[in-house]
């Protein structure tokens, strides 16, 4: 099912269809994020996505969890979207020989994946409202929440002390 496909008549087809976009973008993070770790340099930054990929992985349960509470099978549709954002995040930082540079690479990265999820949960929240689904937008908006701690994280730690590292 394409996203501007005839498969999606109804805002509950549209709502159906995110989630399971996002439901498969939150497992890509969790194979993603231990590699990121792996990867990083600064102690912050590996132990914020080391914490990041425990939360992920309460992402995945909660989207497993309102899948049920809306009466739909949980599946997951593919979503181009995160996957060109982890291939473009594993291109960048292969090249990237300077670990200081390599750690605001990183940031960059994480902070593309965590924008696609606010904007997805954002419209996600706004939808199950629409549909009368309070129930679901309750939980939905307690992953979106997290997402934007995690962003303002990077940020901080970005502006804190990676980049200047980096432009060093």
């Amino acid at each position: 099912m394409g996203l501007f496909t005839k498969d999606i008549k109804t805002m509950n087809d549209l709502f159906v269809h995110q989630l399971q976009d996002i439901y498969y973008a939150e497992k890509q993070l969790v194979k993603a994020l231990p590699k990121m770790a792996d990867k990083a340099t600064d102690k912050q930054l590996k132990q914020g996505f080391l914490t990041h990929l425990d939360e992920t992985r309460t992402h995945v349960q909660r989207l497993e969890q309102v899948f049920q509470m809306h009466g739909a099978e949980i599946k997951a549709v593919d979503c181009p979207a995160i996957d060109g954002i982890i291939a473009e995040a594993d291109e960048v930082t292969g090249e990237v020989a300077d670990k200081h540079v390599l750690d605001a690479a990183l940031i960059n990265a994480a902070q593309a994946a965590e924008h696609y999820e606010m904007t997805r949960y954002g419209s996600l929240i706004a939808w199950a409202r629409q549909l009368g689904r309070t129930d679901c937008a309750a939980v939905l908006q307690k992953t979106l929440d997290e997402e934007r701690k995690t962003d303002q994280k990077l940020t901080s730690l970005a502006e804190g002390k990676v980049n200047l590292r980096a432009a060093g």
